[in-house]
């Protein structure tokens, strides 16, 4: 059974820092590129991040970039999401996804406040 796990979520001031964790299991993770999504209320389901199986290549949605990292310790099957200098436009439920794949967490919410 696969399961993707988040959590760091939580509510932050402008400017302020957070880091989501998500862990993997039920799959062999480093063969798996992973993405970060996101939805806002109202608001379709985004790409945010994405990363390769050895962690050395990464993808970004243009307005995170410069501000958020995405990394994975495939060891500890987990991939994270540091985020920066956020602000009230990130606010959002924050989605580990399995490229390729019809897999998703539950999600993790991050509210940015103004």
């Amino acid at each position: 059974q696969v399961q993707l796990v988040e959590s760091g979520g939580g509510l932050v001031q402008a400017g302020g820092s957070l880091k989501l964790v998500c862990i993997i299991s039920g799959r062999t993770f480093r063969r798996d590129v992973m993405s970060w999504f996101r939805q806002a209320p109202g608001k379709e389901r985004e790409f945010v991040a994405s990363i390769n199986q050895s962690g050395t290549g990464t993808n970004y949605e243009d307005s995170v970039k410069g501000r958020f990292t995405i990394s994975r310790e495939n060891a500890k099957n987990t991939v994270y999401l540091q985020m920066s200098g956020l602000k009230p436009e990130d606010t959002a439920v924050y989605y580990c996804h399995t490229h390729g794949t019809a897999y998703w967490g539950q999600g993790t919410q991050v509210t940015v406040s103004s």
